[in-house]
């Protein structure tokens, strides 16, 4: 069902608990408060027969129609129309899940539309109910405690975020592959929260001079300065993980190129060593083959040869491939060859 929750309220106080949508419009008109509907996922025709009553503009139910806006705040008439986007971490999952809350807050009437998980209304309803003195402000008191609601829930989505940056810091250190790709994803989520708060600043000090230019009590204007409190906090908590996050990526790849600089030079180094071997195969070859070519000439066994009836051709040809190999092995020394 997509209506959760509808309730009339005089004085602070539950006075009509309707059972339809047509029934909350009938009671309403009976009585001298507000109502707070209460929908989750509604259907086009939902939202558009809680429009047709309260004679929302058709450009906020536009927006709500469509959905996935941005964080913000429209004026229509008396009519205030706002986009909120509520988070909620997921332990399990190590990542935070974005909603989508529309509030919209007449004279007489307040309408949430939920699109996800959070926040959790059914709290905040239950905790003005139990206190009937902050309810009796009428639907702007409404309004401040789901804002405060929303605020509550980033708290677990700050912590979260922070518990996901030291385990980055840790990864980094490791040697971990895969921590480039979590920095990526952890920013994305990062960014993301960001343009969830970051508009609530404005849209609070908005509310602030609107509480103020129509007169609404001081008390509300008290507990709306504490959300804002919250909200700078909480935005600035954002603003340093993003800043902690990109110093994690220079970090990244400040190490990768170390690595890959030290894996360069091991390389040239195991290059080096090889080409010493080389060098050492090759002189020894060229001192082996200088006896084995005066040898292979005079191996060729043709009856027409010179030296082969020389007296002196045995020992001159000892002589020479000893010469030779120690002349190859002077100048192979000498270039450090060997």
């Amino acid at each position: 069902m997509a209506l959760i929750d509808d309730a009339i309220y005089v004085d602070g106080r539950r006075v009509a608990t309707p059972e339809t949508l047509q029934d909350v419009f009938e009671v309403l008109k009976q009585k001298a408060g507000f109502a707070w509907i209460g929908l989750y996922r509604p259907t086009d025709d939902e939202i558009r027969s809680v429009a047709d009553e309260f004679t929302l503009h058709h450009l906020a139910i536009e927006d709500a129609l469509k959905g996935h806006q941005r964080a913000k705040i429209e004026r229509y008439a008396d009519t205030l129309f706002l986009v909120l986007r509520p988070a909620r971490y997921l332990d399990e999952d190590e990542r935070v899940e974005f909603g989508e809350l529309h509030v919209f807050v007449g004279p007489d009437f307040v309408v949430t539309i939920r699109h996800a998980e959070s926040p959790d209304l059914v709290s905040v309803r239950r905790r003005l109910e139990s206190t009937p003195e902050l309810l009796a402000f009428g639907p702007q008191a409404v309004l401040y405690a789901i804002l405060d609601q929303v605020i509550d829930e980033y708290a677990p989505v700050v912590a979260g975020l922070e518990n996901d940056i030291d385990e980055i810091e840790d990864q980094l250190f490791d040697g971990d592959q895969a921590v480039s790709r979590r920095i990526y994803d952890l920013s994305r989520e990062v960014i993301e929260f960001q343009r969830a708060t970051q508009p609530l600043i404005g849209m609070l000090e908005s509310l602030q001079e609107g509480f103020e230019k129509h007169g609404v009590d001081v008390e509300l204007h008290r507990h709306l300065r504490d959300v804002l409190d919250h909200t700078i906090r909480v935005v600035e908590r954002g603003d340093a993980f993003r800043q902690l996050l990109q110093n994690a990526l220079t970090v990244h790849s400040t190490l990768v190129a170390q690595r890959q600089n030290d894996e360069t030079r091991r390389l040239s180094e195991t290059g080096l060593a090889q080409s010493e071997e080389v060098k050492k195969i090759s002189s020894w070859a060229a001192i082996l083959f200088a006896p084995t070519l005066v040898g292979t000439i005079y191996g060729m066994n043709f009856t027409y040869m010179p030296e082969l009836k020389w007296q002196f051709g045995y020992p001159f040809a000892i002589t020479l491939m000893v010469a030779m190999g120690f002349g190859l092995y002077a100048v192979f020394k000498r270039k450090d060859w060997l």
